[in-house]
């Protein structure tokens, strides 16, 4: 039995003779669009996107190589005021991978402009040690360009900015010109990855974030956040395909109707859907199993923090 398997790949690179390494944290309020950004930067799909809020809960690294640098992409949940446990322990995640990065990239919807979950991001940048990139997304969604000269000035003034660039990390329109400058500041040093890795999350993690993600787009309402997917089995078969086996955990019996479905459609929907996606990103066949379990204080449980990559938060 596998723990794992292997991850997926990008095109090998040979270390060049003159490197430089840094790590990048992409923090920003909900729905912004970090993952979406992230997943630009690396060229791959290393991070789950949902048109819904808070879909990420735990930093997930996605990792890119331009030119001598590699990047090292930290993709945070959004940074927003928490009202539970759960919502602590994810805020927390993200301000520690801020904390700790070489460059922060704040990424803002330049059509909602500085609402109220940017505002408390703002004040708690002031006194910021890394040095702070703004990325004003999806700028193609807002006609009047005068309005983002003015957002970009207006952040200027309240902290410490490098630069502001504008694009759209949906069409990738201006990822480039962000990667490369990026590319250009993060410090000299030796790789901390392969030169082919794209993330450096367990398989297994990122399977039950792939599953997580197809419940967030077939569901609806508090659904999504009251769940969690943990890959519980993962064995490499002799003919080269995978057999993952997964459990969804819910809070309550009526979440678990919900999920399975009249006559267990939904989840057969969602499990097409998932191993579709396993089976690109692992470039063979998968056999995925999914269970659902209700588990009623799963979002109190140490354990299950520690399966999505978060630390408890401290009572």
């Amino acid at each position: 039995m596998s723990k794992g398997g292997k991850q997926p790949k990008q095109p090998a690179t040979p270390a060049p003779d003159n490197p430089r390494c840094g790590f990048i944290a992409v923090i920003g309020a909900p729905n912004a669009g970090k993952s979406t950004l992230v997943n630009a930067l690396v060229g791959a799909k290393v991070s789950i996107v949902s048109h819904k809020v808070q879909t990420t809960r735990a930093p997930l690294r996605g990792i890119a190589i331009e030119g001598d640098s590699q990047l090292v992409f930290i993709d945070t949940p959004g940074l927003f005021a928490p009202k539970r446990a759960l919502e602590t322990a994810m805020v927390d995640s993200a301000w520690g991978g801020a904390k700790d990065a070489d460059i922060v990239v704040l990424v803002v919807d330049a059509q909602k402009g500085i609402e109220e979950d940017v505002e408390r991001i703002l004040e708690r940048l002031k006194d910021a040690r890394s040095p702070i990139i703004v990325a004003l997304n999806k700028v193609d969604r807002v006609s009047a360009k005068q309005k983002l000269l003015a957002l970009a000035g207006e952040i200027e003034k309240r902290i410490p900015v490098q630069t502001v660039f504008m694009l759209a990390a949906i069409s990738a329109d201006g990822v480039p010109d962000l990667k490369r400058y990026l590319a250009e500041h993060v410090p000299p040093g030796p790789w901390h990855y392969p030169a082919d890795d794209l993330s450096d999350a367990p398989l297994r993690m990122l399977a039950a974030e792939t599953t997580r993600e197809k419940i967030f787009h077939r569901l609806h309402d508090e659904l999504p956040y009251s769940s969690t997917v943990e890959t519980t089995d993962w064995q490499e078969r002799k003919d080269g395909s995978v057999r993952i086996e997964q459990t969804i955990y819910v809070t309550r019996a009526g979440q678990k109707a919900i999920v399975l479905g009249k006559g267990g459609q939904t989840i057969k929907q969602i499990s097409m859907d998932a191993r579709r996606e396993l089976s690109a990103l692992l470039d063979r066949t998968v056999h995925l199993f999914l269970f659902v379990k209700v588990r009623e204080g799963w979002q109190s449980d140490p354990e299950r923090y520690r399966e999505m990559g978060l630390e408890p938060p401290k009572k």
